[in-house]
């Protein structure tokens, strides 16, 4: 698969992806020392290279170690993330994922946030408006 377009994450991968964007570059020791119930030192070094493999990190090398960065932006893989999230559970529509957020029974939004979201949902009409002229 192309590095524009990884491939899923399972849970794991997730957590170390999370630490190696946290740490914006990481050996793996310190993706270790950052996983919640860390799996070996070994398996830890098996999972990069496979997130490698993926398209997601690549290494440098430093000296004797690798140091492991993000091959996108965290901002990058959040959307490609959240498209394929709502692909796979909500059919490709957007509207469908935020009306499942909001209906959240323990979604709490400040009135900032709501502000927010109704400007998001005003420019959306005005562009779906220009679209149309």
């Amino acid at each position: 698969m192309s590095r524009s377009t990884p491939k899923a994450l399972s849970r794991r991968e997730r957590q170390i992806m999370d630490v190696v964007y946290r740490m914006e570059r990481a050996t793996a020791a310190e993706v270790l020392a950052g996983l919640p119930d860390p799996p070996s030192y070994s398996a830890v070094r098996a999972l990069l290279r496979i997130l490698e493999e993926k398209g997601h990190l690549r290494h440098e090398q430093e000296g004797p170690r690798y140091v492991y960065l993000p091959t996108l932006s965290r901002d990058k893989a959040r959307t490609s993330a959240l498209r394929q999230l709502v692909q796979t559970f909500f059919d490709g529509s957007p509207a469908q994922a935020v009306a499942a957020l909001l209906g959240e029974p323990n979604a709490r939004f400040t009135d900032a946030e709501l502000d927010r979201l109704a400007q998001m949902i005003e420019q959306a009409r005005e562009e779906e408006e220009e679209k149309r002229s």
